[in-house]
């Protein structure tokens, strides 16, 4: 079968020995060589025991859906698909080709010890290893040791390759590890269960690829487009940005305040509000004498804010069904899911049914610690953003600021929980990077709901000029454009919102010295650029510039360093 754009082709054949393979080609250069496929279970027959192929016509799907949470306000989803069975093996593959990506799910039902997936890469290739929150790794493929997580970036000079997993609505995690005869080959391992139920198909397994790193967020929407789509109610959620209060009553009215005044939509009262999280005893129904919840809420109604709670898993197990009806009593816009279970099939399956009953309640939904998006959000859209990613809590490095936006945000929304310095307190532990790398890194990392000021107390932010792009800058966009950028080294990405642009240009632990070209503006129109900078003291410079469309924009950046623009 080949794309639409017919460059790119996929053949699925048998290998003489009972088994399934296929391969992936652009033009007449292999992407992934001959690789096995299948599943080895109870109930699904096998592979090898593969005794015929079978293939339905190419069907070209042409299409498009309006997502107004999302980088681009309007998603192309185009692509050819096939389905393809096998005599003598009790499983299917619906196989799906765009332009750039192969996806494939298998279509079975029954009991799975493991999966025969692999990716056979042709020549050396360096994966960018990692596991659910941990710092990154480059290895060399036939040196990797550990599982890596999805989505995974790969590289060997030539290609930029990205293999994750899509609409995992309770199946088990999957990841990748070394395996086969050959240097280069990959296959998906479970590696937190032993059996998994599948019943109808499996999420699907997906590869991207592209000719630069920037190059493979023209897929950075690929699981949204891989999941059936529920639709977005009356007015859907509501995205904007959060400010995390003290867990005391006067602390949570401060925050309403600030948040009104420099255009959040909401405040967070975080683990501890009912008590100690882990504790059994503690109860999300009730919270401590400190808070008079009522009032706060009350409050936030009155300024137009919302008030979004925390709960552990432990209570979420045992108190969800009640918590739902009482949270809307009580007036309450969101919840935070707190050290969920997000690697096995069990814990899978009950967060899939906990956010449906989160969505169907309305309110805006963010999952915390291992989980990672796979789509889920296109079917429930009030799951705006989940972690999975290591922030600002666990005080990443410029490396591996810039290196996240060419892996883990792959996959989707990651709520970063972004730190910032104020008069009081310079929070040098958890910052490893300048005060305008953190406002340019609030465009290049993407989540409809952002975390801002994390450790910060409102009533330090004194200088409003320091914070002034934190008020201006949203969450959502209606086009994004990734301009430049290499793995670890740094990063440039322009985004729409209306008729504003802006944009957020940050660097590794080398600097960057450099340019962008503004060919996405609008042409025959002058730009006042607003530009946010590093002023080399610890502070920020703010500057203005004429821009058109067509022109070179230099750039100067310092080590760790950042530049965030506006331009009306």
């Amino acid at each position: 079968m080949t794309a639409p754009g017919k460059r790119y082709r996929v053949e699925v054949g048998l290998d003489g020995a009972g088994g399934v393979r296929y391969r992936w080609l652009a033009g007449d250069s292999v992407v992934v060589g001959w690789s096995p496929v299948g599943l080895v279970g109870v109930g699904v027959g096998g592979s090898p025991g593969i005794t015929g192929i079978a293939a339905t016509r190419p069907v070209l799907h042409s299409g498009r859906f309006v997502w107004p949470l999302g980088e681009d306000s309007v998603i192309d989803n185009t692509y050819n698909e096939f389905v393809v069975s096998f005599g003598g093996g009790a499983f299917g593959l619906d196989v799906r080709l765009y332009d750039g990506v192969l996806a494939f799910r298998y279509l079975a039902s029954g009991n799975i010890r493991r999966e025969l997936t692999g990716f056979n890469l042709p020549g050396p290739y360096t994966i960018y290893q990692y596991n659910q929150e941990s710092v990154f790794t480059p290895t060399a493929v036939d040196t990797l040791h550990k599982t890596c997580d999805f989505p995974a970036t790969l590289t060997n000079g030539r290609y930029f390759l990205s293999i994750g997993e899509a609409d995992n609505e309770g199946f088990t995690k999957g990841e990748l590890a070394a395996g086969g005869t050959g240097a280069g080959i990959l296959r998906v391992v479970y590696p937190h269960d032993t059996l998994v139920r599948v019943s109808g198909a499996t999420p699907w397994r997906t590869i991207s690829v592209a000719r630069s790193a920037v190059g493979l967020h023209e897929y950075s929407q690929l699981y949204l487009k891989l999941t059936p789509g529920g639709g977005i109610s009356h007015r859907g959620p509501t995205a904007g940005k959060l400010i995390r209060s003290a867990l005391t009553t006067q602390a949570g009215m401060d925050c309403i305040d600030f948040a009104a005044a420099h255009h959040f939509r909401y405040i967070l009262f975080d683990a501890g509000w009912y008590g100690a999280e882990f504790r059994s005893l503690s109860d999300p129904r009730m919270p401590i004498a400190a808070i008079d919840m009522p009032a706060v809420i009350r409050h936030g109604q009155e300024k137009g804010i919302g008030v979004i709670l925390y709960v552990n898993y432990v209570g979420l197990r045992v108190y969800l069904d009640s918590l739902l009806p009482l949270y809307k009593k009580w007036g309450i816009s969101g919840m935070k899911f707190g050290f969920v279970d997000g690697l096995t099939q069990e814990g899978l399956r009950w967060l899939a049914g906990a956010i449906e009953k989160v969505n169907d309640y309305g309110f805006v939904l963010d999952i915390h610690d291992n989980y990672k998006p796979t789509g889920l959000s296109r079917k429930w859209p009030t799951l705006l953003t989940q972690e999975g990613i290591r922030g600002d809590e666990n005080s990443p490095d410029a490396f591996h600021t810039t290196v996240l936006p060419f892996t883990r945000l792959l996959a989707g929304p990651a709520d970063f929980t972004f730190c910032y310095p104020n008069p009081k307190n310079k929070f040098t532990k958890n910052l490893k990077v300048s005060k305008a790398q953190q406002m340019a890194l609030t465009v290049v990392y993407f989540s409809p709901l952002q975390s801002i000021f994390w450790y910060g107390n409102p009533n330090d932010y004194t200088d409003e000029s320091d914070i002034e792009f934190f008020s201006l800058v949203p969450t959502v966009w209606d086009e994004s454009h990734y301009l430049s950028g290499e793995i670890g080294k740094c990063i440039s990405v322009a985004r729409r919102h209306g008729s504003t642009w802006f944009i957020g240009n940050a660097a590794g632990p080398d600097g960057w010295d450099g340019s962008i070209k503004l060919d996405f503006l609008r042409p025959g129109r002058d730009y006042s650029a607003t530009i946010y900078e590093d002023d080399g003291q610890g502070g920020i410079r703010k500057r203005t510039k004429r821009l058109r469309k067509g022109d070179r924009f230099d750039l100067h950046i310092a080590v760790a360093g950042g530049q965030a623009m506006i331009l009306r």
